[in-house]
């Protein structure tokens, strides 16, 4: 099960049954079905849920007869493609005409009078992503869609989407074989949006999944530098005991200070351990920046003798 098919299975399993909540969700469904008309009303789903939703929503508030058929599985789903459609026009009508629409209305639109609150705002939004929305599983990425047949229905989309209170959305837009697309890639949109819909699981889901991607992220920085550290180190040991080794076959060494020849000898008995570490073991316990500055003291002795 995609997580598309949860987020609409969570959004048609609302308990809110007031009856301004439920013509608001229905007018959604229907604004951005496959046909919405005087004539004609078609809604296609893969989602049994809210093809049962929509069934129920369409028969119960307009007391008109619906039509579902079961079609053949499309090949890049694993799901029936479901049809509901109201069979009589005179019955579409109806149904059209309720919304605000007219007989000379030929461009779809939508009517902010038919969500002027909130609560029916969130109802609306919740049907036109069960009508026409996807979201990508957020383990694999952030990517909210929906996908409109006509223009003028898509900028009045972003229109109301960019205006929901208490949420700082920017959707963006491109056409893609012939559709309009409206999308979100920003995971705190994503997440925002789904939950102003009404998916509140999902959209935990969302910002769960982010949470561990960032410990996941931070996680292998952290590895990767103290790899990179580890391998920084062993690099400048083994240059330092090769220098030292030829050092002490030079008549120079002898002549070395006491507290390089010490460091020296510590540095070939211990050749992964830290600056800090060999500084525990000189006889004065010097410091980290100590050992450095000896150990440079003494490659600069070797640079001579090579």
């Amino acid at each position: 099960m995609s997580f598309s098919y949860e987020v609409k299975q969570e959004l048609a399993s609302s308990a809110d049954n007031r009856y301004f909540i439920r013509y608001a969700r229905c007018y959604g469904m229907l604004l951005f079905a496959k046909k919405f008309s005087k004539s004609e009303i078609v809604f296609t789903t893969e989602n049994k849920f809210v093809s049962n939703v929509f069934s129920d929503l369409v028969t119960g508030i307009f007391s008109v007869i619906a039509e579902t058929v079961c079609g053949l599985k499309p090949r890049s789903s694993s799901h029936q493609l479901i049809t509901t459609s109201v069979i009589d026009p005179n019955d579409c009508q109806k149904i059209f005409f309720a919304y605000g629409y007219t007989q000379r209305d030929i461009t779809l639109r939508i009517n902010r009078a038919e969500i002027s609150e909130t609560e029916q705002l969130s109802a609306f939004l919740g049907g036109v992503f069960m009508s026409c929305g996807s979201v990508t599983d957020p383990e694999k990425g952030y990517h909210l869609e929906f996908k409109v047949p006509y223009k003028t229905l898509a900028l009045e989309l972003v229109t109301v989407l960019s205006s929901i209170e208490n949420c700082t959305l920017h959707p963006k837009s491109v056409t893609r074989n012939g559709y309009h697309i409206i999308y979100f890639k920003d995971s705190e949109q994503i997440a925002d949006l789904l939950t102003f819909m009404g998916a509140f699981n999902s959209s935990m889901t969302v910002m769960g999944m982010k949470a561990m991607k960032q410990v996941r992220n931070n996680t292998v920085r952290k590895v990767n530098s103290e790899l990179h550290n580890i391998k920084k180190t062993a690099e400048a040991s083994a240059k330092q005991v090769n220098a030292i080794k030829k050092l002490m076959q030079s008549e120079e060494y002898n002549s070395l200070p006491d507290e390089l020849k010490e460091i020296a000898c510590l540095r070939l008995e211990n050749p992964e351990m830290s600056l800090r570490k060999l500084g525990e073991l000189t006889t004065d316990k010097i410091s980290r920046s100590g050992v450095n500055h000896r150990l440079k003291r003494l490659m600069e002795y070797a640079d001579k003798e090579l």
